[in-house]
């Protein structure tokens, strides 16, 4: 089922958009969407598809191309570059999914520096369930109001972090969600901060 919603939103026209009434076009965004090996497959496809439904473009960065399986089904994603063949400036937003990949990630220094220098950028950076294990990593949670998995709260407190209980939670430009069932909130809360 993600699959298909993924490849109807992904081919989604401006018309379809027009007549469900959204207004929210984010034409000439891109996103880089941060996965490796165990990824979660939902929270990487869905608010994926929302983004390219609402005109945005995609690209899926890890540490090398290459084809990755999520942890939680036989979903396949393509990494399409490595951190180290993109910029900062090459995106206006960086989306990391959780499932197993974020632990994993956060091993990589080169995957740890990009989530870094793009969350001091101040571009949107948004992870969900475990994704903030990757920004815990890179240092740059302390004294920020943070949500997760309830099993990643402990690590978000250790790094000085504000965890609240909540579906989605915005701190600047920290957009940070729980699990799949917030999906929703965290799409819209990505497609507002790339509108402002």
């Amino acid at each position: 089922m993600v699959a298909t919603v993924f490849l109807a939103a992904a081919s989604g026209s401006h018309a379809a958009r027009a007549e469900s009434g959204e207004a929210t076009d984010l034409s000439g965004k891109h996103v880089a969407i941060l996965v490796g090996e165990g990824f979660q497959d939902a929270e990487t496809f869905m608010p994926m598809a929302y983004l390219l439904n609402r005109g945005a473009t995609a690209t899926v960065i890890g540490v090398e191309p290459g084809i990755v399986t999520a942890y939680n089904s036989q979903m396949t994603a393509i990494v399409e570059k490595s951190v180290t063949d993109v910029q900062v400036d090459d995106f206006d937003a960086l989306v990391i999914p959780g499932g197993q990949a974020p632990d994993r990630l956060r091993q990589h220094e080169q995957v740890v520096t990009f989530a870094k220098e793009f969350f001091e950028s101040g571009k949107p950076t948004a992870a969900i369930c475990h994704g903030p294990q990757v920004l815990i990593e890179a240092g740059v949670l302390e004294g920020r109001d943070v949500t997760c998995y309830a099993g990643v709260a402990d690590e978000v407190t250790a790094a000085g972090g504000r965890y609240l209980d909540m579906p989605v939670v915005r701190d600047g430009n920290l957009i940070t969600s729980r699990i799949p069932d917030d999906i929703p909130e965290f799409s819209a809360a990505i497609a507002e901060a790339l509108m402002e």
